[in-house]
């Protein structure tokens, strides 16, 4: 069985000690970008960390967006809204491809918006690495934009678990964004 949990890198250190009092003792190889514990039992748990001092977070769904710098744990420029886009309807024929353009449009208007936060909060040299959340296309679609092409090639971790953005989610993320991701693979004795 394969799952994965965030730990606070405060708490590394504990938690690499549960493991190995779990699971038999363990062992550390350290890889580039990340590194792999294997416990006596044949456990294993492969952390990634994503230590950066400047993070930059662009989390966007249909229902709300927040853009924000994260600069060591704190959150020094941020902007969260919201959106109304219309859902989607059943009924059949010009009606509904006329909603359907008009939700693409709605859309698009959200993700422009976005961007100009993104331009505004997140200039060239400002951060070190991305974080993206909420509707991955439209995330996507953020980065599409010329004015945002010094993000595309940063470290990046993805959270698209998370809710409509508000500033709480934000904040959320920006503490999961520093989190190391263990990845465990328990050992099946069979």
């Amino acid at each position: 069985m394969i799952r994965t949990v965030e730990v606070d890198p405060a708490r590394l250190d504990r938690w690499v000690a549960g493991f190995a009092a779990r699971h038999d003792g363990v062992t550390r190889a350290d890889v580039p970008g990340s590194f792999v514990l294997t416990g006596g039992d044949g456990t294993t748990v492969t952390g990634e960390p994503f230590d950066h001092a400047r993070v930059g977070l662009v989390l966007v769904r249909r229902g709300g967006h927040a853009v924000g710098r994260d600069e060591g744990g704190d959150l020094v420029a941020h902007t969260c809204g919201t959106a109304y886009v219309q859902g989607r309807t059943k009924k059949g024929g010009w009606s509904q491809q006329r909603y359907a353009r008009r939700r693409g449009n709605q859309a698009d208007g959200v993700v422009g918006k976005v961007v100009e936060l993104a331009v505004r909060h997140l200039p060239v040299g400002s951060v070190d690495a991305l974080v993206l959340g909420g509707d991955r296309r439209m995330a996507e679609q953020v980065l599409d934009d010329d004015r945002l092409a010094h993000l595309r090639d940063l470290p990046r971790r993805a959270l698209w678990d998370l809710p409509d953005p508000r500033l709480t989610v934000l904040q959320d993320a920006a503490r999961r964004a520093r989190a190391v991701r263990m990845t465990l693979e328990d050992h099946d004795p069979r």
